[in-house]
């Protein structure tokens, strides 16, 4: 730093007065103390000249940052060139405003830029906006009530989030953006209002359905009453579902209705089950009579057997549920193999023996006739159990008639 009276852009004279060298020549930029130490005042004059020059560089650096916008930058350039013109300071000032000016066309070039990026900003926010009405749109046109609701909130936060337009055309997209989002909230509030409304209907059906079903658990009456259970069932669905949080209570009370009815069936058919397997052991001895018939060398003698076999067996009731297929089959194998041997027989056989294939066909369907009465009376009642036995009886019957009526057309 300079201490003497002279500067290379001013000097201090006797007098005191601190004098600016410019191009037009000296101009007086303040006053001294006279006999004073002069080198204070060209110090105090040249850190003034710094202060400008550090405002000059950081305009320059922020500009070149892009860390101001064109408009503040040029404010900035004004307001420096207003501290530099005519400023009080040693140094060469003429330098720093060229440099300002040198930074108009930057500032300039700048603005452009800004403007260029803001009217492609604009142009790609409208194509935004556009793109959103029309998936707001499409939403609009369907029926995702739930999922609908959630995408149109994601839609208008990504609307508020993008530049705005020109007040004109930004209020015309938003006006069809808000019509789409106002015509799916009344069609859904529509949907959830007739949803709920039938859900109080399905509810009040329920609660009828579950007063028959439980009017209907303590019922003995097993086999009508799992037919009314099956209709309630069909009712129940085709009701719809009720309200949530009433739905799961609803079901639990109709369930707990059947199962105390089919539960009280199935102990019922335990016991009976129970009381049949005396039966069961009796068909068990019946059968090893039977089988003890196999193989066949006397078919009239194995006949009579077969006779008396088959009417114990028919005597000695039913047997459990669980043990019907079982007992029923062994017995059917004698009989076919008995049914087989009769073919035999009665192909050989001399035509006189029809006479007793007829009486057998008598018997028989006068069997079957009673089988078909006694069945259409359990039916008619509903007794599912009877209806199986007689059901497996009848087929019996009509397997040996079909025997009887086989060996009568052989002698005929």
């Amino acid at each position: 730093m300079t201490t003497a009276a002279e500067h290379p852009w001013g000097r201090v004279d006797a007098e005191g007065n601190v004098h600016l060298r410019t191009a037009e020549g000296e101009r007086v930029i303040g006053q001294w103390a006279a006999g004073e130490d002069s080198a204070e005042a060209i110090a105090f004059y040249e850190r003034r000249f710094s202060v400008l020059e550090t405002e000059v560089d950081l305009l320059e650096k922020r500009l070149a940052s892009g860390a101001l916008s064109p408009t503040d930058a040029g404010k900035a350039i004004e307001i420096a060139r207003g501290n530099i013109t005519g400023a009080a300071a040693l140094g060469d000032l003429a330098s720093l405003e060229a440099r300002l000016t040198a930074l108009e066309p930057v500032v300039e070039k700048a603005r452009e830029e800004r403007k260029a990026a803001r009217a492609a900003e604009q142009e790609q926010a409208q194509a935004r906006k556009t793109e959103i009405i029309a998936q707001a749109e499409k939403i609009a046109s369907g029926k995702d009530y739930r999922g609908g609701a959630d995408k149109l909130s994601a839609l208008l936060d990504e609307w508020k989030k993008l530049p705005r337009l020109s007040k004109s055309a930004d209020d015309a997209l938003w006006h069809q953006f808000s019509a789409a989002r106002n015509t799916f909230m009344r069609q859904r509030k529509t949907f959830f209002a007739e949803q709920d409304e039938a859900r109080a209907k399905a509810k009040k059906v329920k609660e009828k359905l579950i007063a028959e079903a439980e009017a209907l658990s303590t019922s003995t009456d097993w086999g009508p009453t799992a037919g009314a259970y099956r209709d309630l069932m069909s009712r129940w669905k085709a009701a719809g579902s009720a309200p949530r949080g009433v739905e799961d209570k609803l079901w639990k009370r109709f369930r707990a209705a059947q199962d105390v009815f089919f539960n009280a069936r199935e102990a019922a058919n335990e016991a009976i089950d129970a009381e049949f397997a005396a039966n069961a052991e009796v068909k068990e001895q019946i059968l090893v009579e039977a089988e003890a018939l196999l193989p066949i060398k006397d078919l009239e003698a194995t006949r009579k057997v077969w006779h008396d076999i088959a009417d114990r067996w028919e005597a000695a009731g039913k047997v459990p549920r669980s043990r019907i297929q079982e007992l029923e089959g062994r017995l059917r194998k004698v009989e076919q193999a008995i049914r087989s041997a009769g073919d035999q027989e009665w192909k050989r056989t001399d035509p006189e023996k029809s006479a007793r294939a007829d009486d057998m066909i008598g018997k028989l369907e006068r069997a079957i006739t009673e089988t078909e009465e006694s069945l259409a009376k359990a039916e008619a009642a509903g007794d599912a159990r009877k209806v199986k036995d007689l059901t497996a009886k009848l087929e019996s019957n009509r397997s040996f008639l079909d025997m009887a009526k086989k060996a009568q057309s052989d002698f005929s």
